[in-house]
């Protein structure tokens, strides 16, 4: 098992029915790290995504998170996940932002029981890390999507994972916010030291914050970090896609 590894995937394959959709994957993240995962369509991002959090049985290849076996790890306090909101959230739901992150912690403070102090400072906290603390009490349905999708990674946070996974997060955040929004999440792996997998098509502005990078599409067509990932040319691009591809990165 690699050194201070949050995750390790072996030889993992899975299928639909007959259809395979992951093959052979080998894939690991270290403590720390800033992954993105990219791939066309269809590659099988969601489908390894849901394996990872247990929500998809699995049988061929072996997992661990922590060190530990998928099948008895536990601690699932550790991993914060953040889904696509756009598809989801219902825009009229009447709460908060204060009460939307706190639903973060029923898993330990258990439902219809009230916050202690310490629960209220861990919650106002989070808030305060994706820069939502002037919205605090404000309906969420009221915010753009580029702060709605900052209050849920609030409440994924408020948990104090160390492993943040995020599916497709930028989905209905509008451009403008989409590099802050990339920001944001850079700060939260420097100076909290969180671990963050995210799953995005935004290959061009990813590069600009991510420590690594892995393509998948069936199967890890590239593994390594930012700067070899930036060596990679057209060609490379369309042979992991499956299809011309015209490469366009950002600069910031």
């Amino acid at each position: 098992m690699e050194k201070d590894s949050i995750l390790t995937i072996r030889d993992l394959s899975y299928a639909y029915q007959e259809k395979r959709v992951l093959e052979n994957i080998d894939f690991t993240i270290e403590k720390g790290s800033f992954v993105g995962l990219v791939g066309p369509n269809g590659s099988g991002k969601t489908t390894l995504i849901k394996i990872i959090l247990s929500l998809l049985p699995y049988k061929q290849g072996s997992i661990h998170l922590f060190g530990t076996p998928i099948e008895k790890f536990k601690n699932w306090d550790k991993i914060g996940f953040v889904s696509q909101k756009a598809n989801s959230f219902n825009s009229g739901f009447p709460a908060t932002v204060y009460e939307v992150v706190s639903m973060g912690l029923t898993s330990k403070v258990g439902y219809l029981r009230f916050f202690k102090k310490q629960h209220e400072h861990k919650i106002k906290e989070a808030i305060d890390l994706v820069d939502m603390s002037a919205y605090m009490h404000q309906n969420v349905g009221d915010l753009s999507g580029g702060q709605q999708q900052r209050v849920f990674i609030a409440r994924a946070l408020v948990s104090e994972p160390e492993f943040l996974i995020l599916d497709e997060p930028t989905v209905g955040v509008d451009s403008e916010n989409v590099q802050r929004f990339y920001e944001m999440l850079a700060e939260l792996n420097y100076n909290k030291g969180i671990t963050l997998l995210l799953v995005t098509h935004d290959t061009g502005t990813m590069t600009s914050y991510a420590t690594d990078i892995a393509c998948l599409n069936k199967h890890i067509h590239f593994h390594g970090d930012t700067e070899s990932f930036n060596q990679l040319n057209d060609h490379d691009f369309s042979h992991i896609y499956g299809h011309e591809v015209n490469i366009v990165k950002h600069e910031h």
